[in-house]
């Protein structure tokens, strides 16, 4: 389900009818319509196995699609590959680089790969910009695992790419680092770059994403504004904790969105946050009439993992 807003810029990339069959005949992806917007964090949501790589590989030019198409700034992948490819930057799961060699050469023959001009002026920007100038002159093998996954940035970065595609960026790093990797990414926007990541860290998402997709069993099932998102299925509930305890919902309150809890001394009810009315006032009038009295009440609003967790599940 592809979201087009009217009015939306054109898309930096636009996939259509995606998909993805393997020789043993398992469905990888499902005839996925997406368009990317410039300038934008997507963050890309599933369960392992859902097809979140599989995706970005073909994206990225390293697996073929079964069919439907991928065009990259209006350009289709397979007619302009070399200058396509050069527009995209990849972060990979895998920390597969040369142990051996040291982080400058390493990113600068990462920038010589796609035929750009020595830089060292940019090499060095990257590398400052994501905390690893100090590190320059140490061999991958001495790095930490989070430091090696930041130099696994620096490449995807060192030719300049407008689009970056982070497969799972921060798996694997403590949470210090992590928020660290979260700021260079928004450094990388606020510069004009588009990116797409794809985590299983829900918080990930929640904290960087401007748009958010859910894809599962190889359908992309929602693509939508975090707020909006959030706005349309979240939902609300209202926490009663009654001065004296329940044996049973009243028939009164039957068909009402309410729960009673284990040991009847909380009343929970459900509404939509979207709804022209949320129906508490209908509620608590039916209470008072019940002579059912409360001491206390809290609200809480479903969080974006609540949201994930109900959509995988009934997808």
């Amino acid at each position: 389900m592809a979201d087009s807003g009217s009015g939306a810029p054109e898309p930096i990339i636009s996939i259509k009818g995606l998909r993805k069959v393997y020789k043993s005949g398992f469905e990888a992806l499902k005839s996925i319509d997406l368009d990317i917007r410039p300038g934008e964090i997507l963050a890309l949501l599933g369960p392992n196995g859902a097809g979140k790589t599989t995706l970005i590989n073909i994206v990225c030019g390293i697996v073929n699609p079964t069919g439907g198409e991928v065009l990259i700034e209006g350009r289709n992948w397979q007619v302009h590959y070399r200058a396509v490819r050069a527009l995209i930057g990849l972060v990979p799961q895998e920390l597969a680089t040369d142990l051996f060699e040291t982080v400058w050469h390493t990113v600068s023959f990462s920038r010589g790969l796609f035929g750009k001009p020595a830089s060292p002026a940019h090499i060095e920007k990257v590398l400052r910009d994501l905390s690893l100038w100090d590190k320059r002159n140490s061999k991958i093998q001495t790095l930490s695992g989070g430091m090696k996954r930041r130099v696994l940035i620096a490449k995807a970065l060192s030719h300049e790419p407008t689009i970056l595609f982070l497969d799972e960026p921060t798996a694997g790093v403590d949470v210090e680092l992590r928020k660290d990797m979260w700021a260079s990414i928004r450094r990388l926007q606020q510069a004009g770059v588009t990116i797409i990541l794809t985590t299983h860290y829900i918080e990930e998402a929640e904290e960087m994403a401007d748009r958010i997709g859910v894809i599962t069993k190889g359908e992309l099932i929602v693509v939508e504004q975090k707020a909006e998102l959030m706005r349309k299925l979240g939902k609300k509930q209202l926490t009663l904790q009654l001065t004296q305890r329940l044996g049973a919902i009243p028939p009164a309150l039957a068909g009402q969105r309410l729960e009673l809890s284990q040991d009847g001394s909380e009343l929970t009810f459900t509404y939509d946050t979207k709804a022209e009315r949320t129906g508490i006032t209908a509620l608590m009038q039916t209470l008072s009439a019940e002579g059912i009295r409360f001491s206390d009440l809290r609200t809480t609003q479903s969080s974006l993992e609540d949201i994930f967790v109900d959509l995988v599940k009934h997808a």
